[in-house]
């Protein structure tokens, strides 16, 4: 399998996800935001977080790791999908959105993405699921259905203040679980991502070496 990485900007999207919009709603009034956002809240994924390969290194005394199985579209040129690529976007456990997750989000490795992106329209969007496994156990199902903004109301949004440059992703989020938590891993954990006319994307979970 070709070990396909991104050739421009990663951006990831928070609150994408109906169940964790409505877990976080009373807490979207309070200081320092004040309201719900109206625009999506993006964040970057540098590129210093590539990670082709099979391994995911846990670093500076991490102990686990959220999974974040989510599909990017892959721009081309003129604002115009070329594809959708399956990524597990890695994080450090955190409870809050009110700073930029630069520390929980862009260590090094922490987005899997060696699975080449398929066509856009070989895909049917509106059924699209991925089906989380650690070690061979099912712990999470993300449907696309479920999200906030659909691909394209997200890229309408997104394009209001900004242009995504060809080679771009802008990843459509990440679902929780219905306790809030995201799935999670440790080290000597295997995790697999599997949606329907993707290659399964699988990684192993290492600690640092000493």
């Amino acid at each position: 399998m070709n070990h396909w990485q991104p050739q421009g900007t990663v951006y990831g999207t928070l609150l994408n996800f109906r169940r964790e919009w409505d877990l976080w709603g009373s807490r979207m009034t309070q200081d320092p935001h004040k309201a719900a956002p109206q625009a999506p809240v993006l964040y970057v994924k540098s590129a210093n977080t590539f990670n082709p390969g099979k391994v995911l290194v846990l670093q500076d005394g991490v102990k686990e790791v959220d999974i974040g199985a989510s599909w990017g579209l892959v721009m081309g040129e003129q604002g115009h999908v070329e594809g959708v690529v399956l990524l597990n976007d890695w994080s450090v456990p955190h409870s809050s959105y009110f700073r930029p997750p630069v520390k929980f989000r862009c260590r090094d490795g922490y987005l899997g993405c060696g699975v080449p992106p398929v066509p856009l329209s070989a895909l049917d969007l509106a059924s699209l699921s991925i089906t989380v496994q650690v070690n061979g156990q099912r712990v999470q199902t993300v449907h696309l259905s479920d999200v906030v903004r659909p691909m394209d109301r997200l890229l309408a949004d997104v394009a209001e203040f900004m242009t995504l440059q060809a080679g771009d992703v802008l990843m459509l989020g990440t679902d929780v679980l219905e306790t809030g938590q995201r799935p999670r891993a440790r080290a000597g954990d295997t995790v697999c991502l599997m949606a329907p006319g993707f290659t399964p994307w699988v990684q192993t979970v290492q600690a640092e070496a000493a």
